[in-house]
């Protein structure tokens, strides 16, 4: 899958798509002077997505990288027998496409209407040796996806199915506050299939233990696919059970 329906050139318009960009601070040119922005500007086309559009395929050529700038992104792997994995949630301000080989390792597929910013790949190891403070930033937003990582793997080798969708609600709204969003309600976009795919349990189960933490007046479930906390306390003591 070499091509994406929406790209837009980045110098098409006049001036830096990150004069307007809202999460900036999050994304790795946050930290760069104009004129590294600028450098970094020259080598990105803006790619605007539909829901449920393909960005990348495990197994294809990581020729790109990008930063998701708005939307949710769903990542996933292939099991041998033909289920699906989710490994984890992209949210805006997050990198997408960071490889040590030569080939994705996962699948990443947009939940809603996404706009990112892409960069070709050799273009951009270029500028991680030329600009010091880039490669400081990709170096720590790659730490904390591995962060991510281990914390899953307490999630689903340690947790019972309470404690695991108590995690991933406390855990969405800690993401939102680190893009300057209210911690309550939580937005969750994705289905509860795809929660059940990340946590490691069935779509059954997921749709009882959430009816179960509303009959316990932990949550309640709102309109928009949202969340609300009705008890941080209790919620955040299931979460954090081990």
């Amino acid at each position: 899958m070499q091509s994406i329906s929406g790209e837009k050139n980045a110098n098409a318009a006049t001036g830096s798509p990150c004069d307007d960009c809202d999460i900036r601070d999050l994304a790795i040119c946050g930290a760069l002077r104009a004129d590294e922005v600028q450098r970094l500007t020259g080598i990105l086309s803006s790619v605007e997505l539909a829901a449920g559009d393909p960005i990348v395929d495990e197994g294809e050529a990581a020729n790109y990288v990008y930063t998701l700038t708005a939307g949710t992104v769903r990542l996933y792997k292939l099991l041998a027998d033909g289920r699906r994995s989710v490994t984890g949630f992209l949210f805006p301000g997050d990198f997408l496409g960071v490889s040590h080989s030569d080939a994705y390792g996962f699948g990443a597929e947009a939940i809603t209407p996404t706009t990112l910013c892409r960069f070709p790949r050799p273009k951009l190891e270029a500028l991680l040796h030329e600009i010091p403070t880039l490669e400081h930033r990709l170096f720590a937003r790659a730490s904390e996806e591995m962060s991510l990582m281990q914390e899953q793997i307490v999630l689903l080798g340690r947790k019972t199915a309470a404690e695991r969708v108590a995690s991933f609600f406390r855990g969405l709204s800690a993401r939102q506050v680190k893009r300057h969003l209210p911690a309550n309600p939580v937005s969750v976009p994705m289905t509860r299939t795809d929660i059940a795919d990340y946590l490691g349990l069935t779509t059954e189960t997921v749709s009882r233990t959430i009816t179960q933490l509303k009959k316990k007046k932990l949550i309640s479930v709102e309109s928009g696919s949202r969340i609300r906390i009705d008890d941080e306390e209790q919620l955040d003591d299931l979460a954090e059970a081990l």
